[in-house]
């Protein structure tokens, strides 16, 4: 890591930082970003699987407040990377794929392994993830295997998202914004509660960058990207016991990605971006939902209907170098559709969200069923340049699954305070594949050879089991153990050479974890602790083809990560803020030999070894007549060391970055300074490999902007 030191002084100690590790501790100056006269915390949101707020649920988490996405600058998932202990969110340099990691458990390619649900609308499609953040209310993020209740695709954890409620919000709201390297931003939301049970929000927004690093070939910027997002939601509260609501969000983007260049081994730089065809990425997303709430006396009835569209076009220079070699091209079309239905018993209107150890019900229960079905038509194109050859491969994949899952707890288990929570879920899920391609002469069309078609299908079942123990103490602090299984479907690799590479195993875990939470002095300083170990079998790793022309997925035999995480929010004094975080991940392959290779005994890739952060932040309402408040704070994140592959040879040592801004309020309008990677850090934010070359992409440089909303 090298730093550079003279633009510290800039903007230090003018950064706005929250809480992502700790419950919220009650202030008077966290207001929500739409409207000021409303508190955050005091809205409380809980999703039809939540019976009680997730500082009382025995699972690690960590929530990112709305003012925090504000204060922060964060403008996409991947900023809240280290932000939240042992989260860690590589940049892949465009948004065809976006690797999640949580305490080592993750995936670069094919299914996430790391759940994300916006707006209770589940997201399966790994093209899917990363996208701008705009009108969200907060996210929240959930360690540990989530599959008892969320099934497919948690093994690692989950991403919860919710944007801003029109019930709870009202107004017009105008956002602009401009910063470094031409980066710009507009939006507007409509917020109007048409009748006080009916509620309609409007968003409209509009991201730009000219990107980062230039392509030494073209002369151009290899990253630039420009992105629309819009979101419809109607909420209507018929009545105290019926609640509907309509969600609908659209985003497009547009982006060249990949600004790759040669890594060497033995100094750890990376040289500059240099390659002849310039990079594409293409995609457009739809998700729709309708969910509905039913309550009656002694239970509710939660319904979630999802439909989701994605269109996504890649084109990319294979080789990246200025020969003309290799060009890849991917074409993909996704539908998908889910239903879930849960059905949980409810508690006391006095006690919906209290813990029950002074009474109340003391056994609770849920019951599920989710269904769904995923068609994904693929369409890759890899051509040799110098041959006049192409290689067209034509993938039609339909998948579709339901599930059952159950979960009971009771509360006072002999001991006041003491409580049992099992959890059980069965899934199935079946896969089919249908496969053809062929060889062809680049210039002519003449089919060439034709590869060998397939059409097979796979189909999987699992029983994924949950037990927690926990106990609660009088002055709301608690502890907890828990023990869950993790669990992922194999499937189908789209690159392959042969054909026992065309398929691939499932692979599952268990996760045994010990955690507290407490609050002291007051509940001004609130901390959490957690310690884990996840024994992980038949891990699902990333390989090089044979040819370096493409990525498959491979078994490896047995891992281990185990490791700890802390958390610390001190309201030190009405107005100021200090809270940090801290992540340590012990990940190691037990028994994975790949080959003529043995790998047992070395970290696993794309894992963090420490995770930090810490923030404090002032906020005030200053003497002076022309500002009603000014938000100050400073913001650190540290992220490492991260082995790139499993031979452990390149990596990327321990490197932090400093971010800062400064806020500055008057009634309805409000200007924000921000500035990120103060200290101009160089670091690598991602790596691969591609035949018998390496290339990585450089972390993003210092940057500085001015954000303005008015309220109408």
């Amino acid at each position: 890591m090298r730093v550079k030191t003279g633009t510290i002084a800039l903007l230090a100690g003018i950064m706005f930082a929250g809480n992502a590790g700790a419950h919220p501790c009650k202030t008077n100056f966290e207001k929500d970003t739409l409207d000021w006269n409303i508190q955050l915390d005091e809205l409380v949101i809980t999703s039809p699987k939540q019976r009680k707020e997730l500082a009382l649920l025995p699972v690690a988490a960590s929530t990112v407040t709305g003012g925090m996405i504000k204060n922060r600058n964060i403008v996409d998932i991947k900023d809240i990377s280290a932000l939240v202990p042992n989260l860690f969110m590589p940049d892949y340099g465009s948004r065809l794929t976006s690797p999640v990691y949580i305490r080592g458990i993750g995936s670069k390619i094919n299914a996430p392994s790391v759940g994300l649900y916006v707006d209770d609308m589940p997201y399966f499609e790994k093209s899917a993830f990363d996208f701008n953040i705009n009108e969200v209310d907060k996210i929240e993020v959930l360690r540990g295997p989530q599959g008892t209740l969320y099934g497919r695709n948690t093994m690692g954890g989950l991403i919860k998202v919710y944007t801003r409620s029109p019930l709870a919000h009202e107004g017009t709201y105008v956002t602009f914004g401009t910063g470094s390297y031409l980066t710009s931003k507009a939006g507007i939301a409509h917020y109007n509660k048409l009748t006080d049970q009916l509620g309609l929000a409007l968003s409209a927004n509009y991201n730009r960058s000219d990107g980062y690093f230039i392509n030494r070939y073209t002369g151009q910027k290899a990253d630039k990207m420009q992105a629309v997002q819009s979101k419809v939601r109607l909420e209507w509260k018929k009545s105290e016991t019926l609640r509907i609501g309509v969600n609908s969000l659209f985003d497009y983007t547009d982006q060249n990605g990949y600004p790759y260049g040669a890594y060497d081994v033995a100094t750890g730089t990376v040289a500059d971006v240099n390659y002849n065809d310039a990079g594409i990425y293409r995609r457009t997303i739809s998700t729709s939902g309708v969910s509905v709430n039913s309550r009656k006396q002694h239970f509710e009835l939660n319904s979630q209907t999802t439909f989701q569209y994605l269109d996504d076009t890649q084109g990319i220079d294979q080789d990246f170098t200025p020969q003309a070699l290799y060009r890849a091209g991917q074409y993909q079309t996704q539908y998908m559709v889910s239903e879930e239905l849960v059905l949980k018993s409810r508690r006391p209107e006095n006690a919906a969200l209290r813990s029950d150890r002074d009474g109340g019900m003391r056994y609770n229960w849920l019951f599920g069923a989710f269904g769904f079905w995923q068609g994904v038509d693929n369409t890759v194109i890899l051509d040799y340049l110098q041959k006049q050859t192409t290689s067209e491969k034509f993938y039609d994949q339909s998948t579709y699954g339901a599930a059952l899952f159950h979960q009971s707890e009771i509360s006072n288990l002999g001991i006041k305070g003491l409580s049992l929570m099992l959890g059980l879920r069965y899934d199935f899920e079946c896969t089919r594949m249908k496969y053809a391609g062929h060889m062809k002469h680049s210039g002519s069309g003449e089919v060439l050879s034709a590869y060998t078609p397939f059409d097979h299908d796979l189909k999987y079942t699992q029983f994924t089991p949950k037990i927690s123990l926990q106990y609660e103490f009088a002055s709301s602090g608690m502890l907890y153990a828990t023990v869950s299984k993790g669990y992922k479907t194999g499937g189908f690799n789209t690159s392959f050479e042969t054909e026992a590479q065309q398929t691939f195993d499932p692979e599952y875990s268990w996760n045994y974890e010990v955690g507290a939470k407490h609050p002291f002095l007051d509940k001004r300083v609130m901390a959490e602790v957690a310690l884990f170990l996840i024994d992980w079998r038949n891990q699902q790793i990333t390989q090089p083809l044979p040819s370096g022309t493409g990525s498959m997925l491979t078994n490896a035999g047995h891992s281990m990560s185990k490791g700890c995480e802390v958390s610390i929010a001190y309201n030190i004094f009405n107005g100021l803020l200090f809270n940090t975080s801290y992540g340590y991940t012990h990940a190691k392959f037990k028994e994975y030999t790949n080959g003529s290779k043995d790998y047992s005994g070395k970290y696993l890739p794309m894992v963090p070894v420490h995770t930090f952060n810490a923030g404090v932040n002032y906020s005030f309402s200053p003497s002076w007549a022309w500002l009603d408040r000014v938000s100050l704070g400073l913001d650190y994140t540290g992220n490492g060391k991260i082995y790139w592959k499993e031979d452990n040879v390149a990596s990327q040592g321990f490197y932090s970055l400093l971010n800062a801004k400064v806020g500055l309020d008057k009634g309805h309008f409000s200007v924000s300074l921000w500035a990120k990677n103060l200290t101009s850090t160089d670091y690598i934010a991602f790596y691969f490999e591609s035949g018998n070359s390496r290339w990585a992409q450089k972390g993003r440089p210092f940057m500085a902007g001015i954000d303005i909303q008015v309220k109408f």
